[in-house]
């Protein structure tokens, strides 16, 4: 890492980013030194998720970073000009956009409900291209300009196609969001990220599979750990890529992975496989 590509000081705008992955790339980044602004719906507590955008904002605070609190909805596209506005204002620019705002319904083609299927293509694909495109232009003046989707590569097998087409469609959206960005505007990097294994996080434990799943995943901490190793590369050599998260550790000399097992001392081979691979 150069001087040129440190987080320190720059400006992180994240869609969501109240608990789970967002967070935990939020707190790693704040480690960094870096300005964190997120656009979150989560003004007051919700009564079975923990977090808000207000407790957020204070531990990123609290690990060393600048925190923006923006209460506000990704698929608004006011908020999204708000959201962009407040954080140019209050920081100065916008180095890195993450989209980290993602909703999820894995119910089949027939069983799908409209209103989540919208849900889905506003979040995901809608709210991933128009928070991305607003800050482009602030992105064009940064010195290490990044977008990061968190969204699987492109992958056609049938068995992913046909397993939640719905879901399919909204996620691999963002990714194709992503790339698009990437071969649109030179010298922005823009690229997805992806596990190898299900994650500890509210959507495990109260959508996928409960306290069964949890314990065969890995952390959000894994997540972020390759989040702030993707953003740290200069913008010029790292774009237009779906990467995974451990091959972006491992290039970066990480050789053992169990300190990320959410229930620890349980070895690799027994972690669940996380969908799109």
């Amino acid at each position: 890492m150069t001087e040129n590509t440190s987080l320190a000081g720059r400006t992180i705008l994240m869609s969501g980013g109240s608990r789970g992955i967002g967070l935990a790339i939020a707190l790693r980044a704040a480690a960094e030194g870096a300005c964190i602004a997120m656009l979150a719906k989560t003004d007051q507590p919700h009564p079975k998720l923990e977090g808000t955008v207000h407790t957020a904002a204070e531990q990123v605070r609290a690990a060393g970073g600048q925190a923006l609190a923006i209460v506000g909805d990704v698929r608004s596209d006011e908020d999204i000009e708000r959201a962009v506005a407040e954080t140019v204002a209050e920081f100065g620019g916008i180095d890195v956009i993450v989209n980290n705002a993602s909703a999820i319904d894995l119910s089949r083609s027939l069983d799908l409900p409209a209103k989540k299927y919208d849900l889905m293509a506003d979040v995901n694909v809608r709210g991933t291209f128009m928070l991305s495109r607003a800050a482009v232009p602030h992105l064009r003046k940064s010195p290490n300009p990044h977008i990061l989707s968190l969204s699987p590569p492109l992958n056609l097998d049938p068995k992913w196609l046909g397993a939640h087409t719905g879901y399919t469609m909204a996620k691999y959206g963002m990714t194709m969001a992503t790339l698009g960005l990437a071969a649109e505007f030179k010298g922005i990097a823009a690229n997805t990220l992806w596990p190898k294994t299900t994650i500890a996080t509210a959507a495990v434990m109260h959508i996928l599979g409960g306290e069964k799943l949890m314990a065969v995943s890995r952390t959000p901490q894994i997540y972020a750990d390759a989040a702030i190793e993707v953003l740290q590369r200069p913008a010029g050599e790292c774009t237009g890529q779906s990467l995974i998260v451990e091959d972006v550790l491992a290039e970066a000399g990480v050789t053992d992975f169990s300190g990320y097992a959410a229930v620890p001392g349980t070895p690799d081979g027994r972690l669940f496989p996380d969908i799109f691979l």
